[in-house]
């Protein structure tokens, strides 16, 4: 979207047709011709407000910081784009990181992260109650919170949208055309302006039309202005992984290809509570993240989620459970299987696994991983994504060229075959308990099968 422009001008013009136009994405001319009018011109409204919050933060006046000032100083020589540009990109001397509206306003609202919280009010949630939950909390605490996609309005296809409609208005969550593109335009460019955006992909298998708003406009929008201005407000949830009944176009884990995509931040819950803490860390992150959902988990899992607002860190993973003879890693969906497999394991054979939810994809944390390899110099990881180049290679590759003494066995990977995602014979393309059993059981055998 943004590459075409050529001045700062330019990209202020673009940016205000896409987030500004009425629903669905028509030109203010063809809006004027047909005499239309949509609930997107409120819009306008609310950058009036944004703006004029800009003065004051809760009340408190914000002093001009030194950068502040000069830019005043040589205003009359900008355009008056390039002025309502100037005045809407934040700076690291006035507090801000380039996070435009959202720095000076919706960050104010929002409660200092409550980590490692037990909380005392829960509830049981499934997983797509809990999302639905942190996007609730999302749009309580920050004014400029939006929750779009396809079919978001009337919930969702999964429902995790339900209810927020009523709740916040059609200004707030409402509908997209079908164009996974255009969702992911719509909000860099919303973001760019400050705000906070929430899309949704209907499904992850649809997420590649959408790669080129992601990879080269997304994820660059920060390191190609020099950190002047960013669009880190935006979070896009995606359903993903194996369902039962999906086949080629709706069980697809594209996690490796976004992860790949420096400047992306890569987030995968492996259930309700995880996911609550995890989403708004994501929305609430100045960096823009993909937040992919195991949707065989929407209502498979059942956890007491905490009512309050809390957050899990991103980039931090996650030991479940301790262990000595050999570390298993995974994410996401595959963490139920793993947990099968590591529980047969001590059961039949006792095998004491340690087993670790990277939770975040990008960045993954490197150091807790090689930490249980030394302590058990076996390693094996799993995920439903095919074998060759998936994910699992980058955490084979790091942990062979740093903890590469430490190692008592070749690691293995346990994952989904290098074919399209088959139909019929799912069953036997998942990497299910019984193969990671087998992946465990070679490697600490592998001593003695010498």
């Amino acid at each position: 979207m943004l590459h075409h422009a050529t001045s700062k001008a330019a990209a202020v013009a673009l940016t205000k047709r896409w987030v500004l136009a009425p629903r669905p994405l028509m030109s203010t001319a063809v809006a004027a011709a047909s005499g239309t009018s949509s609930p997107r011109d409120t819009c306008c409204t609310r950058q009036a407000e944004f703006s004029s919050s800009l003065v004051t933060t809760q009340g408190a006046t914000r002093p001009l910081s030194a950068a502040t000032a000069a830019r005043a100083s040589h205003t009359d020589s900008l355009s008056d784009a390039e002025q309502e540009f100037s005045s809407l990109v934040s700076t690291p001397e006035s507090g801000g990181d380039g996070g435009g509206l959202s720095t000076l306003t919706s960050w104010s609202s929002i409660p200092e992260p409550n980590y490692d919280v037990d909380y005392k009010n829960k509830t049981k949630m499934n997983m797509f109650t809990a999302i639905n939950s942190a996007m609730q909390t999302a749009l309580e605490t920050d004014p400029s919170t939006i929750v779009f996609g396809e079919d978001v309005g009337f919930g969702g296809v999964f429902r995790c949208s339900t209810g927020l409609r009523d709740q916040f208005g059609q200004d707030r969550v409402f509908n997209t055309p079908l164009s996974e593109t255009g969702i992911a335009g719509f909000a860099i460019g919303y973001a760019a302006q400050g705000g906070t955006a929430v899309a949704e992909v209907q499904f992850a298998d649809y997420i590649f039309p959408a790669l080129d708003q992601i990879v080269n406009e997304m994820a660059k929008f920060r390191y190609r202005s020099g950190n002047q201005w960013n669009c880190g407000g935006v979070t896009v949830r995606t359903p993903c992984g194996a369902v039962g009944h999906g086949g080629h176009y709706h069980s697809q884990s594209p996690e490796a290809y976004l992860a790949h995509t420096p400047g992306l931040v890569v987030v995968m819950p492996r259930g309700p509570r995880t996911a609550k803490g995890l989403l708004l860390s994501s929305i609430r992150s100045k960096d823009p993240v993909i937040f992919m959902e195991p949707k065989a988990l929407y209502r498979a899992a059942v956890e007491d989620v905490p009512d309050d607002d809390y957050m899990i860190p991103l980039g931090k993973a996650e030991i479940m459970r301790s262990g000595t003879d050999c570390t298993v890693v995974g994410w996401g969906g595959q963490l139920r299987v793993l947990e099968k497999a590591c529980d047969m394991a001590l059961a039949e054979h006792g095998i004491s696994c340690e087993l670790i939810d990277l939770r975040t994809i990008l960045p993954w944390d490197v150091d807790c991983v090689l930490g249980s390899v030394a302590k058990t110099g076996k390693l094996v990881v799993s995920h439903e994504a095919p074998i060759t180049c998936g994910f699992g290679a980058e955490v084979v590759a790091t942990v062979q060229e740093h903890s590469f003494l430490s190692l008592e066995a070749p690691i293995q990977r346990v994952c989904g075959y290098d074919t399209p995602f088959p139909l019929v014979f799912e069953k036997y393309y998942v990497p299910d308990e019984l193969k990671n059993l087998d992946a465990i059981k070679r490697v600490v055998d592998y001593m003695y099968a010498k």
